[in-house]
């Protein structure tokens, strides 16, 4: 087996991996839920990637990113659910259709800022979805959960967010589908009031020591501060990854003056650490 630049080497060495007498005894293990841990991390390693602009380990992040895919995809295959292909398939299809400006006729392209299109797409691609689920329940489930396809497929709004998002862009995607049918702030305005509200509600909820209102009046000033981002069009949680590299920034400095003077921050009192704070700030403004 050698290493190749054709995607379907790596496919083969996934279902080498696989195979149950002659494969990896560990990777013969996992199912689609032990290795979704793994296809999370993959992903915040891109991220963390790009954000060092470390191109050799973005490079190499993508990959085992790519890993991932083809991992479930061979999962799926061993299910006879679908395999990489029609994975690709699936994309490119979706490619094409939502942007009929590019790969459409001369009568699409000249529409290229129709109203309502992408919606209209997006329209016929979950009437398409919900024929394919009617029929999939026709299918014999051969004792498979994955053919177990809900009876009860809702057209909510906001049921095609998925709920494994992490906190903060799941806030952001239910506002901005809330959004779609005029649910929304306008003006920042409001919205400050609101997180005002919010706050001092949380203070009330903190006198009382009810951990349990504690929890959800902090988590109603999460979601207030969301909105407030989106108003601004900020990305709530690439501002807070901005803040908390900011922090460590300024940590590292504290402890840098910490050992310049022979000691760590753990003997310093927390007026001694406030001061060596306000140095790292003085001196991150100066840089």
């Amino acid at each position: 087996m050698q290493s190749s630049h054709d995607i379907a080497r790596l496919i083969e060495i996934m279902a080498a991996l696989r195979q149950p007498k002659t494969g990896c005894p560990w990777d013969i293990e996992q199912t689609f839920d032990t290795i979704v841990p793994y296809t999370i991390e993959e992903t915040y390693e891109v991220v963390d990637a790009i954000e060092r602009r470390d191109a050799l380990d973005l490079r190499e992040e993508l990959g085992d990113l790519l890993l991932q895919v083809v991992y479930h995809s061979q999962l799926a295959a061993e299910l006879g659910l679908f395999e990489f292909g029609d994975v690709v398939e699936g994309i490119t299809r979706k490619m094409i259709r939502r942007h009929p400006h590019v790969f459409g006729d001369a009568e699409a392209r000249s529409a290229r800022s129709a109203k309502g299109q992408w919606n209209r797409i997006k329209e016929e691609e979950k009437r398409e979805r919900r024929e394919e689920r009617a029929a999939r329940r026709s299918l014999e489930a051969n004792g498979s959960e994955w053919l177990h396809v809900p009876a009860g497929d809702s057209d909510g709004l906001l049921d095609a967010v998925p709920n494994a998002l992490p906190a903060l862009p799941l806030a952001r995607k239910i506002q901005e589908r809330a959004a779609t049918v005029g649910f929304d702030w306008t003006e920042p305005e409001p919205i400050i009031a609101k997180l005002r509200e919010e706050t001092a509600e949380f203070e009330e909820a903190a006198a009382s020591s009810d951990r349990s209102a504690i929890e959800s009046e902090l988590g109603d000033i999460l979601f207030t501060v969301v909105n407030l981002a989106r108003r601004y069009e900020i990305d709530p949680d690439t501002a807070l990854r901005g803040t908390v590299a900011k922090f460590r920034r300024w940590f590292s400095h504290m402890e840098d003056a910490a050992r310049q003077g022979e000691r760590s921050l753990a003997d310093l009192s927390l007026p001694e650490q406030e001061t060596l704070w306000q140095g790292a700030k003085a001196s991150a403004r100066t840089d």
